[in-house]
């Protein structure tokens, strides 16, 4: 999945700027059709969490349920997806403040 970039913010781009601003999108995709560079490892990470949070729904509806044969993994899948989201949230707030950051420089 390719994100495209947000347009008609009104930012007015120094001269020589466009490369950068074009530094997320790719001109070309890697083997398996996953798209390459910052916006495909994000996507790859994102499918990941979301693989991650699927097994701990799985696990802890057969341990709700008593179908679990090992309750121990099925707790420690659920504690990992639970770190994982936790993790997640914290990037997300570590790059959000980078980003005002970023904004808030005078050139």
């Amino acid at each position: 999945m390719i994100i495209p970039p947000i347009g008609g913010l009104g930012v007015q781009l120094p001269a020589g700027a466009e490369g950068v601003a074009n530094a997320g999108q790719s001109s070309g995709a890697v083997a398996g059709g996953e798209a390459s560079g910052f916006g495909g490892e994000l996507s790859e990470a994102i499918s990941s969490l979301e693989k991650t949070q699927d097994s701990a729904t799985s696990a802890s509806q057969a341990l709700a349920t008593g179908t679990a044969s090992d309750p121990e993994s099925a707790v420690v899948t659920v504690e990992d997806a639970q770190l994982a989201m936790e993790l997640a949230g914290q990037l997300r707030t570590k790059a959000t403040e980078a980003v005002q950051n970023i904004f808030s420089t005078q050139v």
